[in-house]
């Protein structure tokens, strides 16, 4: 059996499709592991979503952002912008099925005989291996219930911490663990999220640093791959991280990682940046 990873898709169903005949990608036999954030952005979300969905037990994902914004465009709780291109995808037939399997993806992948950790956008440097998957799997539960609706409408429109406490309770709790998993980048030197710099990080200011060079309490024989962060390349990383967005829905490449012979290999976009 072989072990793919790929980087944030975003809809960008033709390049997916190419990068997976470059490995000769077959279904029945491989694993395909998924940093997150399908769809958004890119052209062709419906098919991506349609494809990744009918693959089955084969494929290891995580949920991102973007997958997270589809939910609460479909749910009513905010509306899609024009740079969002879901609306082929929210008005296809199918679309109600989509979302519920959408809700019912992880928010975190482990494998501890591969020592693989995969989130979309990071783990904090305040959490160990075991925190990291109790509060990922407490989400988890929500976004498959009924009351998914009150944590999502909380991340989009009301404050929520951005300092980590082990006592912290309820919808807290949940919306910190949701910005962790999906949205971070920069933490101030106490550990504390900064939601606000987006930029590469040579470019931010002197007192953020980005996650993943902050003090880990993770076991470093454990590799944590994440997406997320298009402006780094992947570059800039310790040697147990490997970052593959490599930002496909912004005219650059989608990135493979071929787990068992470390070999990465690249498709480029067929998006034009401008």
């Amino acid at each position: 059996m072989n072990t793919y990873l790929i980087g944030d898709i975003h809809g960008c169903y033709d390049e997916l499709c190419d990068l997976l005949s470059q490995v000769n990608f077959q279904p029945k036999q491989d694993e395909l592991w998924l940093t997150g954030d399908l769809v958004g952005r890119g052209p062709n979300s419906l098919e991506v979503l349609r494809y990744i969905k009918s693959l089955g037990n084969c494929v290891r994902l995580v949920l991102g952002n973007h997958d997270l914004r589809l939910i609460s465009i479909h749910s009513g709780i905010c509306r899609e912008k024009t740079q969002d291109f879901l609306t082929t995808l929210l008005n296809d037939k199918n679309i109600n099925e989509l979302i519920y399997w959408l809700r019912c993806q992880p928010l975190i992948q482990v494998d501890n005989k591969k020592k693989i950790l995969m989130t979309h956008a990071g783990i904090t440097p305040q959490w160990d291996l075991e925190t990291a998957k109790s509060c990922a799997h407490e989400v988890e539960t929500i976004l498959a219930s009924n009351s998914y609706w009150l944590l999502l409408h909380n991340i989009m429109y009301n404050y929520t911490p951005n300092k980590w406490m082990p006592k912290m309770q309820g919808l807290s709790r949940l919306c910190f663990t949701t910005k962790v998993l999906t949205k971070m980048r920069f933490c101030l030197s106490n550990g504390e999220l900064d939601m606000s710099c987006k930029s590469n990080p040579k470019f931010a200011p002197k007192y953020l640093k980005p996650w993943f060079m902050m003090p880990s309490k993770i076991d470093s024989n454990y590799t944590l791959v994440f997406g997320h962060w298009a402006s780094i390349e992947g570059k800039g990383i310790p040697n147990n991280m490997i970052g593959l967005d490599t930002g496909c829905c912004w005219g650059y490449n989608l990135t493979l990682l071929h787990w068992e012979k470390k070999r990465y290999y690249i498709q480029k976009s067929k998006i034009i940046s401008f």
